[in-house]
């Protein structure tokens, strides 16, 4: 009896994620028929994916014990590099390429950091966080860059649909089942799980840590750099300010999905589960008039409860 008791109660807990999103579909439907509208849904889908694709190398990074705060601004300097070229008659396929590229060394910067500069990653993520702000805001001497073209390509990319489904929403479940597989079915995943779990065992089993985590940090800048791609197509121009707290809600969204904060423990589609409900969160409060103000409160509790349900785990 008090087997089947505890199987029950593991059970609702490895998925209390997804039956909180379902609860929180179902009340806010209930309360607002606006929101249960299929173009609402379409819209929910679209504007989820930015943040489900940070929340994707967010989880990798966490998985090995680490925290990336850099994320944000990673997306804001790639993004107005990127709006510098084409601005400059860059072709904006190759353009980017590039911003993609650059995202992809800014997050192995941080790697660096966290490996051969030894920082905690809390502080080597807060460091670049505000150098990458800094250069964003020198580079475009705090106005956003708008001559970005006509672009077909860049157009497609956040504002495209492919039977009335977001092109962003496409991309973003293309990217989780690459992440699943990457995570669950390669001997990389293992590596990652491994140096969260307990990195000086998986170092005397023959996994390379430091290269790792470099890894797990590029994945994240790259990640990054590829929302704020789609932010750019969506908003048609680069402001600097892009990405502004962006960190939190991927990290909320990782917390919520049962990813231990300490590493070694956690699921992609836990993830994307997260990334639902914050984007659900956000959506449902929008539309029943909550200010901004409060909805952050509210966040800031969900993560909260999150954290401490973790470690209640």
């Amino acid at each position: 009896m008090e087997t089947n008791k505890k199987k029950i109660t593991d059970h609702l807990q490895d998925q209390g994620a997804l039956i909180a999103l379902v609860l929180l579909v179902a009340g806010i439907s209930i309360i607002s028929p606006e929101f249960r509208t299929g173009s609402n849904f379409l819209s929910l889908l679209r504007q989820s994916s930015i943040n489900g694709l940070i929340a994707f190398g967010m989880t990798c990074v966490i998985l090995t014990d680490a925290i990336d705060l850099s994320v944000g601004s990673v997306l804001a300097l790639s993004t107005v590099l990127c709006a510098g070229m084409i601005s400059s008659g860059v072709p904006a396929g190759a353009a980017m390429l590039l911003a993609l590229a650059i995202g992809t060394v800014l997050g192995a910067v941080s790697g660096l950091l966290v490996t051969k500069g030894r920082l905690q990653a809390f502080i080597a993520t807060l460091i670049t966080m505000t150098v990458y702000r800094g250069a964003t805001m020198i580079y475009t001497g705090g106005k956003p860059i708008s001559n970005l073209g006509d672009s077909f390509v860049l157009k497609l990319l956040g504002r495209g649909n492919f039977y009335r489904v977001p092109i962003p929403a496409i991309l973003l479940l293309l990217i989780f089942a690459g992440f699943y597989f990457l995570l669950n079915k390669t001997t990389f995943g293992r590596a990652v799980y491994a140096t969260g779990s307990n990195w000086k065992c998986a170092k005397l089993a023959g996994i390379n840590i430091h290269r790792t985590k470099i890894i797990v940090y590029a994945i994240s800048g790259f990640m990054s750099a590829l929302s704020g791609l789609i932010l750019l197509s969506r908003l048609g121009s680069a402001q600097p300010q892009l990405g502004d707290g962006f960190e939190l809600d991927a990290i909320a969204a990782v917390a919520l999905g049962g990813t231990s904060m300490s590493g070694g423990r956690g699921k992609i589609y836990g993830t994307l589960i997260g990334v639902l409900i914050i984007a659900v969160l956000n959506n449902g409060l929008n539309i029943l008039g909550v200010s901004s103000y409060y909805q952050d409160v509210i966040k800031g509790f969900v993560i909260l409860i999150a954290v401490l349900s973790d470690r209640k785990r």
